[in-house]
């Protein structure tokens, strides 16, 4: 029996389970507990939990915006939703997020189930949660900030991964069986501290989101684009000859506001983005070669303008020692489905993109990497990536389209000017996930520390 992962359980246990578990992982992979804590069941410190709402969703900003799992990043939820949902005033009242609710991913794919952010209600905007979230609020016992801390570290991201149901398609997690997840009631004054981390980290990621739009704001007045004054119209006329051309018969590709954007550019000195870049591809392995460890292999879904989000997809050291690695100053661009997001790498990456992220290196030295950056996450490069990737269901971004994507060249003042804010921008980001990383190892502390460890490291 040596080295067997072997546990004992009464009947009786296995029987109050509310998922009724007879899976033997479910009980010998229980998470470490301090003894010198007290536990007790997050349902019992909860005033309510609430499924959000079932419905369409559109991206026409009708409606109220609503947030799924995509908009929950490190442990917060994003200052924006993609996607609207067009309810009554009686179901926005029953759903409407508040300040402070507590948003916990039900069901997805086995990396993505249990995230859980807290919401921080920064703006005037309604916004509401859809049906795969559960909205936690709990007692005062347990403030939100560090509930959401706990189910994110390493010991209550353990007990929820192995109270999920794998399907072939998604995994499910009960939020009854969440319920029955015993976290340890720490000091209250520790959970402040906890607290103050979250707060200070959302007003600085806030203050870095002001930051990044003066940049942009910068650009847009230097091109003389205002997007409230651009052709709007989707009604054209077209020869035979523009279709012969292009090769493209729908109607969008046509729309005047792109002859709008490429007239208003056609002022300035522009570059195509194939003169200012080399572009390598990466690879598509497939699933058969997804592993637990190894490579972090980052997809589409991990990647946003302001870096990756993690995951828990690998590939094999061995397979894959020689595939090419994000480098530093390299500008990684989505040409498949979300397409058209860009991020420019801070630090050499020991990790792998897949085939649908591109790898840009600038060989143009007129054109500072933040800066240009920038102008592929805005709105002249979106517009010419709506226009290309159109059309179908998943977009899709041709090479020899993007090689074609005008890249206006302004001064190098203005440039720098640009590039400062970007930077800075992203200064007041990585402070707010480093203040969030700590309020996680805080928590983490306290169970194989005590509370007076986890204390000394957040007075710090």
């Amino acid at each position: 029996m040596e080295g067997l992962e072997i546990k004992e359980k009464k009947l009786y246990e296995v029987l109050s389970n509310k998922d009724f578990r007879i899976d033997s992982s479910f009980y010998t992979k229980e998470p470490k507990k301090n003894p010198d804590l007290i536990y007790a069941k997050i349902g019992e410190h909860l005033i309510s939990s609430q499924y959000g709402i079932s419905i369409e969703m559109n991206t026409d900003s009708v409606g109220y915006p609503i947030y799924r799992m995509n908009e929950i990043h490190d442990m917060l939820c994003d200052l924006d939703a993609d996607k609207y949902a067009n309810i009554t005033q009686a179901d926005y009242n029953k759903f409407a997020l508040k300040d402070g609710d507590v948003l916990f991913n039900r069901t997805n794919s086995y990396e993505w189930v249990g995230r859980t952010g807290i919401y921080y209600q920064n703006d005037d905007i309604q916004r509401t949660f859809a049906s795969y979230l559960v909205r936690l609020n709990p007692k005062e016992s347990i403030l939100p900030e560090y509930l959401c801390a706990y189910l994110n570290c390493k010991y209550g991201e353990w007990d929820i991964k192995r109270r999920a149901r794998q399907s072939i398609n998604q995994t499910n997690v009960n939020p009854e069986e969440v319920k029955e997840i015993e976290i340890p009631v720490l000091n209250i004054d520790l959970q402040r501290k906890i607290q103050e981390c979250f707060t200070r980290a959302n007003t600085l990621r806030v203050l870095s989101k002001t930051t990044y739009s003066e940049a942009e704001l910068i650009l847009h007045k230097e091109l003389d684009i205002d997007l409230s004054t651009m052709v709007n119209t989707t009604i054209t006329q077209k020869r035979f000859s523009d279709f012969v051309n292009s090769g493209r018969l729908d109607a969008e590709y046509y729309q005047p506001k792109y002859d709008d954007l490429f007239s208003r550019l056609g002022k300035f000195e522009t570059k195509r983005l194939g003169e200012i870049v080399r572009i390598r591809k990466s690879i598509e392995p497939g699933s058969d070669a997804y592993q637990n460890k190894g490579i972090p292999f980052m997809r589409v879904s991990n990647l946003s303008k302001f870096g990756f989000s993690d995951t828990e997809i690998h590939l094999s050291p061995d397979e894959y020692k020689d595939v090419m690695r994000p480098l530093q100053n390299t500008i990684l661009l989505s040409k498949d489905g979300s397409v058209g997001i860009a991020y420019k790498v801070e630090q050499d990456m020991d990790a792998i993109t897949s085939g649908a992220i591109l790898h840009l290196t600038i060989t143009d030295d007129e054109f500072m990497p933040d800066y240009l950056t920038l102008v592929l996450n805005s709105v002249i490069v979106g517009m010419q990536a709506e226009r290309d990737a159109g059309g179908s269901i998943i977009q899709h971004w041709k090479l020899s389209e993007i090689e074609n994507v005008i890249i206006p060249k302004l001064s190098q003042e203005i440039q720098q000017e640009i590039t400062n804010k970007v930077r800075e921008s992203f200064a007041l980001r990585n402070e707010s996930k480093r203040l969030l990383n700590l309020a996680k190892t805080a928590v983490e502390t306290a169970i194989e520390q005590g509370e007076n460890a986890a204390m000394n490291l957040l007075n710090i």
